[in-house]
């Protein structure tokens, strides 16, 4: 088989599924929106079933629904008849998918569904399907072909199946006005989860803070900024004990590499004798320990600036957060 002809039939399949998904389009109509309004109004789980192919779409579309906000999970006909049937409640809702509409294993067990008087939304690719009538609602999942030569591999029945589990999900966001914030307290371990529910605490730069006074001459304080690798110096009114700790006083100023930068072509000569106050910048933007880091990004991008000063309750500072540790995937330092 030659590249070329490779190439000609993939992208003949890949044309033929994203057909078939637009081919959704047309059909969206008041099934879909009842079958939004009875997912939205699900006082119990969303029970999503199937066999085979239809099963494993099945799987991902409940994993979906589950990590927006809808209480969802997978369920395999075969095992509802060997005890897991019990799991579904009163409150729940079916959604079952079969692409024949016809699949035996699926429509036996559809019975024991209405005698609990359980809701079922059917998705199939026959409207007058054994499924679809006695679904409360259904969906319509039909192709025209398969995206494979024989027209006999699941594919294009998948992909849109998959494609409409995804618009019912996305439809339920805006209906159940699902935000950033609660899609993390779903996903807490991912980067998304990370960067909105993390605080500033977790990833700023707390140790060997680059600590300089107003009176520290800037011989010195270039040195406590170059070794600070921040590209700046924190000032701050007092430092006890000679020790380079973020909580030894109050914030008054702070000294980036540009400010040196610039000090040194307007004092030539004299910059080595000039002390900090003189070339700090007052009242810098700061951020408390304990707000999110997202805010802190928020914050950095709004100023165009790269770092904030990190300050406790009490205005002291306890770190230096930079655009760097808001960015998601960045390790904790702590």
């Amino acid at each position: 088989m030659e590249d070329k002809s490779i190439i000609r039939k993939a992208a003949e399949c890949l044309r033929q599924e994203a057909d078939a998904i637009k081919n959704l389009i047309p059909r969206l109509g008041d099934d879909f929106i009842r079958a939004v309004k009875l997912i939205r109004d699900c006082k119990g789980k969303v029970v999503v079933t199937g066999v085979g192919k239809s099963g494993h779409i099945g799987s991902k579309i409940a994993a979906t629904l589950a990590s927006t906000g809808t209480p969802a999970f997978f369920l395999n006909p075969l095992d509802a008849y060997h005890g897991d049937l019990g799991m579904l409640g009163s409150d729940d809702l079916l959604l079952a998918i079969s692409y024949s509409g016809a699949t035996e294993e699926l429509l036996r067990f559809l019975p024991l569904i209405q005698d609990k008087h359980i809701p079922i939304i059917g998705m199939s690719g026959n409207p007058s399907s054994l499924l679809a009538q006695n679904a409360d609602v259904h969906l319509d999942i039909s192709v025209e072909r398969e995206a494979d030569p024989l027209n006999l591999v699941p594919t294009s029945s998948t992909t849109v199946t998959l494609a409409l589990g995804d618009a019912l999900a996305c439809a339920l966001i805006e209906a159940a006005h699902f935000q950033p914030t609660d899609f993390a307290m779903l996903h807490p371990g991912g980067d998304l989860g990370r960067k909105l529910l993390a605080k500033v605490e977790d990833v700023m730069f707390s140790e060997n803070l680059p600590i300089v006074t107003p009176d520290s001459p800037m011989s010195e304080a270039i040195q406590v900024v170059t070794s600070g690798k921040l590209g700046l110096g924190v000032v701050v009114d007092k430092v006890q004990s000679d020790k380079v700790q973020s909580t030894n006083g109050r914030l008054v100023g702070i000294i980036t590499d540009g400010d040196i930068r610039r000090a040194m072509q307007r004092l030539g000569k004299a910059f080595f004798d000039a002390k900090v106050e003189q070339i700090m910048s007052r009242n810098p933007k700061t951020i408390n320990q304990n707000a999110k880091i997202v805010e802190a990004g928020e914050t950095m991008n709004h100023y165009s600036i790269h770092s904030l000063i990190v300050v406790d309750e009490h205005e002291r500072v306890v770190g230096v957060i930079d655009s760097f540790s808001c960015l998601p995937g960045t390790r904790f330092y702590h």
